[in-house]
């Protein structure tokens, strides 16, 4: 069996960071993921998606993301069920974040992915493979590979 999410979305509104009675972090976020597929001549659809993280990475979220700003993440999905003050069941179907990660740079935190600078920064880490020399490289003659 396999239980794996992976999603990339804009949080709806910012998390929420709460502590449990035995002192542990917890953080929910809602998560606005477009579908893939457009019917022709129809609007972009969105699910919208509860996200739970815990301990430290409650506190990293709470701290690093806020609404509209892209976020990544990977876990598990996890539903439950309760009874609410009527008397009537309800179940919850939910993304428990094992690892959350920024998709966009800081300076394209804004709404839509539009980047205050001229000159964004690439969008996964910051590392950029435009510049450097190619002093760095060697040549390597195939008699020297062992395949």
């Amino acid at each position: 069996m396999y239980n794996r999410a992976i999603l990339i979305g804009r949080l709806v509104a910012d998390p929420e960071l709460r502590t449990t009675p035995q002192g542990i972090n917890v953080a929910r976020v809602r998560l606005a993921v477009d579908r893939a597929y457009t019917p022709k001549g129809g609007d972009k659809k969105s699910d919208f998606l509860s996200i739970v993280c815990w301990r430290q990475q409650a506190e990293f979220v709470s701290k690093y993301f806020s609404k509209g700003r892209l976020m990544g993440v990977e876990g598990s999905i996890q539903s439950g069920d309760y009874t609410d003050k009527e008397g009537n069941k309800r179940f919850t179907t939910e993304i428990a974040a094992d690892r959350v990660f920024f998709v966009e740079s800081k300076g394209s935190a804004a709404v839509g992915g539009a980047s205050e600078s001229s000159h964004p920064e690439p969008a996964m880490g910051g590392v950029s493979y435009q510049s450097g020399s190619t002093g760095d490289f060697q040549v390597v003659d195939d008699d020297d590979l062992p395949f």
